[in-house]
């Protein structure tokens, strides 16, 4: 594991987080199985192959489809800007809360501490749920199984309203001047102040060039993120909620914040969540109860 962490490390510092590319991610967290079960047989280690394989396929499928999500329709911008000001507006003098918070935080020409924080905390996004999804396979596969299920359906509610409903981030707002006050995007600038300058260049060219623009709504990052946290919650004591509680909050403020999102968006994708949770486990009780159904008394004795 140390051997694994050190080339993941410098692979980081040259490259770049793998934020862009499914089957790179799952390929380091594959090596990281082999070399944290690195006494069990070659056969074993390639039943992860077979278990992730549909998975990064669908995955790369969710990465092309979603850049060209934007074509049917023209996306939308004021009804973001509306909700968010109709909400926070007596707290931010009338503002979105974006232009609010850079007012008061964001500097051009200085990279304070806490933008360390959230360009960790935004980058995160690319590789907590994969993370969270190996992790649980590797300790029970039924518990990972149920996890991916409601990763993927998440994922495809997501890519459909991208495509039915396109809309545009606060940045892009005001780059096309639906806002009078001028919203930078700044969520990798914090790479810099630590000397991961490649990585930065790498998801800036993501953002840029592989990204579609104009598909905020929902946040996928908090709804991951949520996603994430909901899952366990029946599993962990309530005092420690708190605590889970707070990685999506932290992913709230960084988006917010750096202009990636409107809070109307992230209140959206955690509905979109709440919303998969229930889809999902009611059709994995129905499917328990049809199999209960077809099973016949003799089954077991054969």
């Amino acid at each position: 594991m140390v051997v694994w962490a050190a080339a993941f490390a410098v692979f980081v510092w040259l490259v770049g987080v793998p934020t862009s590319d499914p089957l790179t991610a799952f390929g380091w967290l594959w090596l990281a199985t082999i070399a944290w079960r690195n006494y069990l047989p070659w056969r074993e280690h390639l039943l992860f192959l077979r278990d992730w394989g549909p998975v990064v396929v669908l995955l790369i499928g969710y990465n092309v489809s979603r850049g060209a999500a934007d074509k049917l329709f023209d996306p939308h911008v004021t009804p973001l800007i509306d909700a968010d000001v109709a909400m926070f507006g007596w707290l931010t003098d009338g503002k979105i809360p974006t232009v609010w918070l850079q007012e008061h935080l964001y500097d051009p020409n200085h990279v304070p501490w806490w933008e360390v924080v959230t360009t960790i905390v935004y980058i995160s996004h690319f590789l907590t749920v994969p993370t969270v999804a190996v992790v649980l396979w590797l300790a029970s596969r039924q518990l990972s199984y149920r996890f991916i299920r409601r990763w993927i359906a998440l994922s495809v509610a997501g890519l459909v309203t991208y495509f039915l409903y396109p809309a545009a981030p606060p940045w892009w707002a005001s780059q096309y001047g639906y806002l009078t006050d001028e919203v930078a995007r700044f969520s990798s600038r914090g790479l810099d102040v630590i000397g991961l300058h490649g990585a930065g260049n790498t998801l800036n060219a993501l953002q840029v060039h592989q990204s579609n623009p104009v598909a905020a709504m929902p946040s996928l990052h908090t709804a991951y993120a949520m996603m994430a946290v909901a899952f366990f919650l029946p599993m962990v004591r309530r005092r420690w909620w708190p605590l889970l509680f707070a990685y999506p909050l932290a992913m709230t403020f960084t988006l917010v914040y750096t202009g990636e999102h409107y809070i109307v968006d992230v209140l959206v994708g955690w509905l979109y969540v709440a919303a998969t949770f229930a889809a999902v486990g009611l059709a994995e009780r129905w499917w328990s109860r049809r199999k209960g159904a077809l099973s016949y008394p003799g089954d077991s004795a054969t």
